[in-house]
């Protein structure tokens, strides 16, 4: 298996975070490959692609990539495209990630638009449903979210094993005739789509749970979902914390509770799923949170390498093909 492309420079925490993250996945087997200043301290004997720009995380996505040719970002997407490596990740500006995958390595023949297929874990569930669009099409058309629920199929069920993934569209109301004329044109459309399991609507309060394993939305709703999910199990965690140390007297019922808490902590951080993937670009690129530690990156590099593996671009093109 080729190498895994990792963007060294992109991420809040990067280099040093990104590059303890890189050294785990090789120490546990994963071949990898760093993009950046070939001078890049703490490399060690991991490989170098090397690029002398970086694309910060608040410039321009789309400007960034046109002016910054030899970025980290731009240079990871170019050694998929050039069979240097199998897939690439990256900790750094979302946009210009997308940007750097759909520009350098093109889309899947057929696809419209390419979207981010984000997990969203489940309280006590063994494997997390899946949310896209999450923020690469803040407008779309009804025949795009047919697409993306093709796509998310295929997703859910090369990396979680689903053999029929179950397929539900947010709105506003369970019964087919809730929602604008987007959703309304668009649960027409998938309700007769070929080779999809569609369930109907769902609303937001069935996202962490399994009424549809696929949750197909635009853009702009599904990164506002998944910002408001992350924020609210942040919050929550806060609140339980605060409540432990508020008296002298919940402290053996806070550490009695811990082993049991802990583990729920650990399905509900992103740093467990390594990211979320850009579905119909012709390369495996995973895009993870910008604050990434090096767990994040470790499980990333990890989700990237079996996607790879499995070929999720190829089942992807045989479903577009398909439809």
């Amino acid at each position: 298996m080729l190498p895994v492309a990792v963007d060294a420079m992109g991420g809040d925490r990067a280099p040093a975070e990104i590059l303890a993250g890189a050294r785990a996945a090789v120490a546990a087997g994963l071949p990898v490959i760093l993009v950046g200043p070939p001078d890049l301290d703490g490399a060690g004997d991991l490989p170098i692609v090397p690029a002398s720009e970086v694309i910060a995380m608040d410039e321009d996505p789309a400007g960034g990539v046109r002016r910054k040719k030899d970025s980290s970002l731009v240079r990871a997407a170019e050694s998929v495209r050039d069979g240097r490596s199998c897939a690439m990740v990256s900790a750094g500006n979302t946009g210009a990630t997308m940007a750097s995958a759909l520009l350098r390595m093109g889309r899947i023949s057929g696809v419209s638009r390419p979207a981010i297929a984000a997990p969203i874990p489940i309280p006590g569930a063994e494997v997390p449903n899946i949310l896209l669009d999450a923020g690469a099409n803040a407008e779309v058309q009804p025949e795009w979210l047919v697409q993306f629920a093709q796509m998310g199929s295929v997703y859910h069920r090369v990396r979680f094993g689903t053999p029929v993934p179950k397929v539900g569209l947010m709105s506003i109301g369970e019964e087919p005739g809730k929602g604008d004329s987007l959703r309304k044109a668009a649960y027409e459309l998938l309700a007769s789509a070929p080779g999809i399991h569609f369930v109907g609507n769902v609303e937001g309060r069935d996202m962490m749970t399994k009424t549809a394993d696929v949750v197909v939305t635009d853009g702009f709703t599904g990164n506002v979902i998944l910002k408001t999910l992350e924020g609210g199990m942040k919050a929550v965690l806060r609140a339980l914390l605060d409540a432990f140390g508020a008296e002298p007297e919940y402290q053996p019922h806070a550490e009695a509770l811990l082993p049991a808490l802990l583990p729920l902590h650990a399905q509900l951080s992103p740093d467990t799923y390594g990211g979320a993937m850009l579905l119909g670009v012709d390369g495996v690129c995973i895009i993870t949170h910008g604050s990434s530690n090096a767990t994040a990156m470790h499980n990333a590099i990890r989700l990237a390498h079996d996607m790879a593996e499995r070929d999720i671009v190829g089942q992807i093109r045989a479903a577009v093909r398909a439809a």
